[in-house]
């Protein structure tokens, strides 16, 4: 994947898969939709308890040309430890005016995994610091960096559910979504997978997990009157808008 100038849309994560399983389909949708959308991960997922990083990597990897990624980086930072620090924000700072993009998501701020909130945190800050003028950074290239802030900013729903926003309807990518997710074989449930014996059953790689999966973007889809939906919350709304009826465009079928 050849780096795009620009990003549309960017999604942050604190690990490699957060965002195939909570956004996958938006982001099958956007590429599909002919949109430049890329990912960040913060770690490489060294503390899980089945896979390696290595084979991580080659997951996320498989899982971005399925998607159709213009971009996919990994920051490296220590899974379990994903501190809000001046330097970690340089860091995403770095990228987020590297890229450039309109909208961004990120973790849910309430989640089981301590991980997610702390993303969640870092990027927050990121965003806001990396559209102040005199917070200043350089690029690969050495040069000055411009200030940017991105217009809209969502979080994906976790484990935890919250009341959202807008709930984008992922109905028709919702194969390609599925194979994005289970491109993570090592981490979900895919018959293809021999796990060592050393390595547990978990939370996410039990077969009835893709159950909840479905389960959920079924009861999401229902709320718009689609067959399967992605929630998010908006970060800082209100949403404005200057065309009502274009904002309202989808017509919602009665339930």
């Amino acid at each position: 994947m050849a780096p795009s100038a620009t990003l549309d849309v960017l999604a942050l994560a604190a690990h490699p898969d957060d965002v195939e399983l909570c956004a996958g389909g938006t982001m099958c949708l956007l590429a599909q939709q002919g949109y430049d959308v890329g990912i960040i991960d913060f770690t490489k997922g060294e503390l899980g308890s089945r896979g390696t990083p290595a084979l991580r990597m080659e997951e996320a990897q498989r899982a971005a040309e399925i998607i159709g990624l213009s971009v996919r980086e990994n920051l490296g930072l220590p899974d379990g430890d994903i501190a809000n620090t001046k330097a970690n924000q340089r860091v995403l700072i770095r990228r987020i005016r590297r890229y450039r993009p309109g909208i961004v998501l990120v973790n849910a701020t309430e989640c089981r995994h301590p991980d997610h909130c702390a993303a969640a945190e870092l990027a927050g800050d990121a965003l806001f610091y990396s559209g102040l003028r005199k917070v200043e950074t350089t690029g690969d290239d050495g040069a000055v960096q411009e200030p940017w802030r991105p217009h809209h900013v969502l979080h994906y729903m976790q484990a935890i559910p919250f009341e959202p926003t807008l709930v984008v309807d992922v109905s028709d990518v919702w194969e390609q979504r599925i194979e994005a997710l289970q491109a993570f074989k090592s981490q979900f449930f895919h018959p293809e997978y021999e796990a060592d014996t050393d390595e547990p059953e978990t939370f996410v790689s039990n077969p009835t997990f893709f159950e909840w999966i479905e389960a959920r973007a079924r009861t999401q889809g229902y709320k718009i009157g689609a067959t399967y939906g992605e929630p998010f919350r908006y970060r800082g709304g209100p949403i404005g808008v200057t065309d009502l009826a274009e904002a309202l465009d989808r017509d919602k079928p009665y339930r």
